[in-house]
C-alpha cells in the first residue's frame, strides 16, 4: 500500500508561517517578533527575486518558492552575514543567504508531508522559474522588519523533465 504525500494539507499556510518564524526567530533575527503575517492583497514586488527548491522523487514532486525584493534578499545577507547596513552585498553573498533561506523553508515543510522525496540544490534569480503545468497549493506572504517575503508551494508534473 502506497501512502500519498498530501501535499494538499499546507493548503493552509498556518503550517508554513510556522515554519517562516521558527527560522527568523532562530537563524536570522536570533529573538521573536520581527516577522507578521501579510493580511490583504499582495503588492507587486519592485526588483523581485526568486528562490525556490524542488521536492523530487516521492510520491509527488513539487516547488516551494520564495520570492522578494533584491534589497530584501541583501538586508537577510546583511544579518546572515553580520555585515554593517552600509556594507555592500555580493552577489555570492546574496545567493548564499536568499539560497539557504528556501532550503531551510523547504526542508521543514519537507518534514510536514509523508514520502515527500528529497530536496534539490537551491536555485535563485531575478526571473521567475517557468512554473508550466505547475498547480499552485500554498501561497502566503509575510512582512519582515516592513519588507514582503512570500512563500508559495506547487506540485508539478512527474517525470524525467529538466525543470528550471
Amino acid at each position: 500500500m502506497t501512502v500519498t504525500t498530501m501535499w494538499e494539507v499546507l493548503a493552509d499556510p498556518d503550517p508554513v508561517f510556522t515554519v517562516a518564524e521558527d527560522l527568523f526567530a532562530t537563524m536570522i533575527d536570533r529573538e521573536p517578533g520581527y516577522l507578521m503575517r501579510w493580511y490583504g492583497e499582495r503588492p507587486a514586488i519592485l526588483r523581485p527575486c526568486y528562490t525556490w527548491v524542488d521536492v523530487v522523487g516521492g510520491d509527488d514532486d513539487a516547488r516551494i518558492l520564495i520570492s522578494m525584493a533584491r534589497d530584501t534578499g541583501e538586508d537577510l545577507a546583511r544579518v546572515l552575514f553580520e555585515l554593517g547596513d552600509d556594507e555592500p552585498v555580493t552577489d555570492a553573498d546574496f545567493t548564499d543567504a536568499v539560497g539557504e533561506l528556501v532550503n531551510v523553508v523547504g526542508g521543514n515543510v519537507k518534514s510536514l508531508v509523508t514520502h515527500p522525496g528529497i530536496l534539490t540544490m537551491p536555485k535563485v534569480s531575478d526571473e521567475q522559474p517557468s512554473m508550466a503545468d505547475a498547480a499552485p497549493v500554498m501561497d502566503a506572504c509575510v512582512t519582515w522588519r516592513g519588507a514582503l517575503v512570500c512563500v508559495s508551494l506547487w506540485t508539478l508534473p512527474q517525470g524525467p523533465q529538466l525543470r528550471s
